[in-house]
């Protein structure tokens, strides 16, 4: 074969990253550091440990609620409603006879004009969180709690983890946005770590 033969279109073809892709690696360090967080501060050693994750939860899901309602969100990925999760965490907290923690900021997104591109970004650190959702799952329960009593929130969908994410992911892949946008998202997904964070040490820390 020549090397004129080899030097194909096909084989000079650059595999660009899905928009997923490049958010893991965008904040893989960031997350790693957030869990990390939640672990070192023992969050599932105790009841009393959990309910400062479980107020950090109510925060942050809070933050985001407005968007699992946003016409223009659920267009972009389907069943999008479905996954919202604060009122399975304020079933929890009630579980546990603990008040709705104060809120320290008005909601993030409340009340505004919600730019796609951002809430992009903190969707996929909230939706990605159910991923690892299963082994909190696990530890709750050595503590007494269950997806029928104080941890709803973390039971699994339906159709399992994996497959939930998947279907997350692949319309996220899809949702048309320009080349201007991806900033914008990758911002968001950052924006979202760095709350949780936030959260973690201020509640669990």
């Amino acid at each position: 074969m020549t090397t004129s033969a080899m030097n194909t279109p096909a084989m000079n073809t650059l595999v660009v990253p899905s928009r997923a892709a490049r958010l893991k690696a965008l904040t893989r360090e960031t997350h790693e550091g957030v869990d990390r967080s939640i672990m070192s501060a023992a969050s599932f050693a105790t009841v009393e440990s959990y309910i400062g994750f479980l107020k950090m939860q109510y925060l942050f899901h809070r933050d985001i609620a407005a968007l699992y309602d946003a016409p223009s969100l659920k267009a972009l990925l389907p069943g999008l409603a479905d996954r919202q999760r604060l009122g399975l965490i304020e079933i929890d907290l009630a579980d546990l006879c603990i008040a709705l923690p104060t809120a320290d900021q008005p909601a993030h997104f409340s009340g505004t004009t919600i730019d796609v591109p951002t809430a992009l970004g903190w969707l996929y650190v909230a939706e990605g969180s159910n991923m690892g959702a299963a082994l909190l799952r696990k530890e709750a329960a050595k503590i007494g709690l269950s997806d029928g009593h104080g941890a709803r929130h973390l039971s699994p969908p339906p159709e399992g983890p994996a497959p939930h994410w998947r279907s997350f992911i692949t319309a996220l892949d899809a949702a048309p946005l320009d080349k201007a946008d991806e900033p914008r998202v990758a911002a968001g997904a950052l924006a979202a770590f760095a709350r949780v964070q936030a959260l973690i040490d201020g509640y669990i820390a």
